[in-house]
């Protein structure tokens, strides 16, 4: 009995276990001085200088990025409202941003009677222009910037692992692994495997991109938009149906198909990429690249939010949420478990096994295809070299959420446990400058690792 509880509790909660030990050793090793550049940041700023100078005229110094603009909008609005003025604001590249400062101080300065304040962040504050003997030496030319005060957020010490932007940049960045590692889930289920989701992920991202440019480009609609996506997913789909057929009906092991796969479609997707570059340029072209997307709102998938969560993030959710539903309260979701038990079992109980695993393929591929959609939403364009070396992290987080590979053993949420646990060791290696290479020395040991907690707990039940 204690043998069957400890099996139970290392199987539905030893992957959650290992996730909270990493975030918290995470949280522990990574704190440092943090200086915002958001929202609330800006308000922060533009509220001490209205203390100081309720009419005050302010230049905002920024960089031009996303966050940035955020940060300096927040700015705007708050010294508007609160009765000051913005005189000018500098935004450059993160190399531009200094010499454009300085230019647009020198302007402003020729245009108001006094500058009171500059807004700006902690990288700004190092800029040489901001600096205080630069200011002074601008001051004797331009009067107005005469005892002009440099205001930045406050900083303040907390880990950089858990602030809220890294944390979505992990989980999205990751999540077309872990919506690839779904399928991964229900194939392994069955006891089998498929190594061709990575080459599947570029495949579509190349068909959704050649499909796209060729019905319209930029001038492209929401509809065939969605048409172009749906394209290569179902590509991928059929794919995946037709490595089922070939491990059901030829029983072909899984492994020798889904490698051959691999190799073919990772060549279909290279040559599909030169074949369409060359019709583009009329030459001749050797080297593929990727398939640039003009239609500007096929970009909103992989790169906006909503309600302040990154679509992506959004996405995986709702595949995992949908995924659990169909494993758990279907009858499909429990033909699945029992061909992985015992197929000879289930075929006898009247499971159409042959069906069964042919969808389960099919299904495979169509969220690698998903995947690559994501993918290409996200780079503007299809990459015939992405997804390399995705089965195996998708692998890994099937086998690390408590999958068995001898299959009958898994469950979803366990898989989408595994992904993170993959996802916040990638940027902790990261963080820690751990090149490539041995981050995939370190997700091999995970797999290996996986597997022999699968061996212990089979011998403890």
């Amino acid at each position: 009995m204690k043998r069957l509880f400890a099996a139970k509790a290392i199987s539905d909660y030893g992957s959650l276990a290992v996730l909270l030990l990493l975030c918290t050793y995470y949280s522990f090793a990574t704190i440092s001085e943090q200086h915002p550049v958001t929202v609330s940041a800006g308000v922060q700023v533009a509220d001490r200088i209205l203390a100081d100078h309720p009419r005050a005229n302010v230049v905002i110094a920024v960089r031009d990025n996303r966050s940035d603009r955020e940060f300096s909008d927040a700015i705007v609005r708050t010294i508007e409202a609160g009765g000051g003025a913005v005189v000018a604001v500098a935004a450059g590249d993160i190399n531009e941003a200094p010499r454009v400062t300085k230019q647009t101080l020198r302007s402003a300065a020729r245009g108001a009677e006094r500058i009171h304040a500059i807004a700006t962040h902690h990288v700004g504050t190092r800029w040489g222009p901001l600096k205080q003997d630069s200011l002074t030496a601008l001051a004797t030319d331009h009067p107005s910037l005469q005892n002009v005060r440099v205001y930045s957020p406050a900083s303040y010490r907390w880990p950089s692992f858990l602030t809220w932007r890294n944390l979505t940049n992990i989980v999205q960045q990751n999540a077309d692994i872990a919506i690839i590692a779904i399928g991964m889930t229900i194939v392994i289920i069955t006891a089998g495997i498929d190594l061709s989701v990575g080459s599947l992920l570029a495949f579509s991202g190349v068909l959704t991109a050649i499909s796209i440019q060729r019905m319209g480009g930029q001038d492209l609609g929401a509809f065939w938009i969605l048409v172009g996506c749906l394209g290569g997913v179902a590509a991928c789909a059929a794919v995946g149906a037709i490595s089922g057929v070939m491990v059901t009906v030829a029983r072909i092991p899984a492994f020798v198909v889904t490698l051959g796969m691999m190799m073919i479609i990772r060549g279909l997707s290279l040559k599909s990429a030169v074949s369409y570059q060359s019709a583009i340029t009329g030459g001749t072209s050797a080297t593929p690249e990727a398939i640039k997307i003009e239609a500007t709102s096929f970009y909103w998938l992989g790169n906006e939010s909503t309600l302040g969560v990154p679509n992506p993030i959004l996405l995986m959710l709702a595949l995992y949420v949908i995924a659990h539903v169909v494993m758990n309260h279907t009858t499909f979701g429990r033909y699945i478990y029992a061909v992985g038990g015992n197929p000879e079992a289930a075929r006898l109980s009247g499971v159409p096994v042959t069906r069964v695993l042919i969808l389960v393929y099919a299904l495979c591929g169509a969220m690698a295809g998903l995947a690559g959609t994501l993918d290409s939403s996200r780079y503007e364009g299809g990459r015939p070299n992405a997804g390399e070396l995705y089965e195996l992290q998708a692998i890994a987080a099937v086998v690390v959420g408590g999958a068995s590979l001898s299959g009958g053993e898994g469950k979803v949420f366990g898989t989408l446990i595994g992904a993170l646990i993959i996802a916040v060791i990638g940027n902790g290696l990261h963080i820690a400058g751990v090149s490539g290479y041995d981050e995939m020395v370190v997700f091999g040991g995970l797999i290996l690792a996986a597997v022999m907690l699968d061996q212990i707990k089979k011998r403890l039940t």
